[in-house]
């Protein structure tokens, strides 16, 4: 328990996970010793004041004498946390605090985590730019669409360090990876399969762009109306343009169950359930990746009497789609050469390197590695950086 938390007996004792959150799962340490009168003199008034002049006649030394270069926001507004839906930023912070300390365990970068009492678009930009000076990047988190899309493009334009939405990217790069391992498997190249993605949320757009960007060629994209098509006059403006690089291009229109027929790919990131017999109609050796948590679209049991390979967002079943294989390398690695944001070819460098990974381990049950593995971060954080050098955007 940390310091200072209460030792009372809290309300669900004796429940493992609520003994686990007791007092949070997060505190700040100092680095320094503070053993005395000296200690204290360099660590804070008046040797700090040498520091401070330092960083204001030249704003690039916090590089070296802060831990803003090493430190990502983590930040939420509570409106789109996990599976839960809208739950507030009070509730949401149990999440961010788990997302900061994945980020420390797997990539070495502090996460702060940050839940906001607003739901309004600018307040939401206005705040993380005004703290954006304490930070090295900013990681969206559990923020509703449309409005993440905005959120995420206005700050990027805005600001001069890394802003990154893992709802949309983390698990974009991951189902890449799988993805990518998956057709090798099967014998399949992206130009000639036909993917279908249910859901057209901030994953599911995410995902249609890193795949068209690696290759895909003929994707539909489902809401619950149906395929995205630029016929249909109730899209938004991010549907709108999803449906010109997708269907428009193919032709495909109708429901889920129309463009499964055939398909050599399906990929949740929806929620519901596809009926059985839509998944039936798929290609032989279809590849099924239900990612909705905790009920998968389609329930492995189900997939496998169809599918060669299949994956879910769980951690009990094999191949599971998890964002942590992404980004705490993805910020490690821009962190590195102190990038001024993370591009499309990082990501795509980071979905390669984590797919090379699996190597000569090939199999059906082992598409992607284990957020264990070792090698993940490392990995993911020097394709990261690489790409960051080979885009423009390194500053080292």
């Amino acid at each position: 328990m940390p310091e200072g938390a209460s030792d009372a007996a809290h309300p669900l004792a004796g429940d493992p996970v609520f003994d686990l959150h007791v007092g949070g799962k997060m505190e700040v340490r100092s680095t320094v010793s503070l053993s005395g009168r000296d200690d204290l003199s360099m660590a804070y008034t008046p040797g700090v004041a040498r520091v401070c002049e330092a960083i204001a006649a030249d704003p690039a030394m916090s590089r070296h004498y802060t831990w803003v270069p090493n430190t990502v926001a983590v930040v939420t507004d509570g409106t789109a946390v996990l599976g839960l839906g809208d739950i507030g930023p009070a509730a949401a912070m149990p999440v961010m605090e788990g997302k900061a300390v994945l980020f420390k365990q797997f990539g070495g970068v502090d996460g702060v985590p940050i839940c906001l009492a607003t739901t309004d678009t600018e307040e939401i930009i206005e705040t993380v730019a005004r703290l954006a000076p304490s930070f090295g990047g900013i990681n969206l988190e559990d923020i509703s669409a449309p409005r993440c899309f905005e959120i995420e493009d206005r700050l990027k334009a805005m600001l001069d360090i890394p802003v990154f939405h893992d709802d949309q990217h983390g698990t974009a790069v991951v189902a890449l990876a799988a993805l990518t391992n998956a057709l090798r498997l099967t014998g399949r190249t992206p130009q000639s399969t036909r993917v279908v993605i249910s859901g057209a949320g901030a994953a599911g757009v995410a995902v249609a762009k890193i795949l068209l960007n690696a290759g895909i060629k003929d994707l539909a994209v489902t809401d619950r109306k149906g395929v995205l098509h630029s016929a249909r006059g109730d899209l938004t403006p991010v549907k709108r343009a999803l449906a010109e690089v997708t269907a428009d291009q193919t032709g495909r229109t109708g429901t889920l169950a129309d463009v499964l027929d055939g398909a050599d790919v399906y990929l949740g990131v929806s929620g519901g359930t596809v009926p059985e017999a839509d998944v039936a109609r798929m290609a032989p050796e279809a590849i099924i990746f239900g990612l909705a948590n905790p009920v998968p679209e389609v329930h492995p049991d189900i997939a496998h009497k169809y599918a060669r390979v299949v994956a879910t967002g769980r951690s009990d079943f094999p191949n599971q789609i998890n964002n942590v294989l992404a980004f705490p390398g993805i910020f490690r690695g821009a962190f590195d050469v102190h990038a001024r944001a993370i591009t499309e070819g990082m990501k795509l460098a980071a979905a390669e390197a984590l797919a090379a990974l699996v190597g000569d381990d090939l199999a059906e049950d082992m598409v992607i590695p284990s957020p264990f593995d070792p090698r993940v971060g490392p990995a993911v954080a020097a394709a990261v950086s690489d790409a960051a050098r080979r885009d423009g955007v390194a500053r080292l």
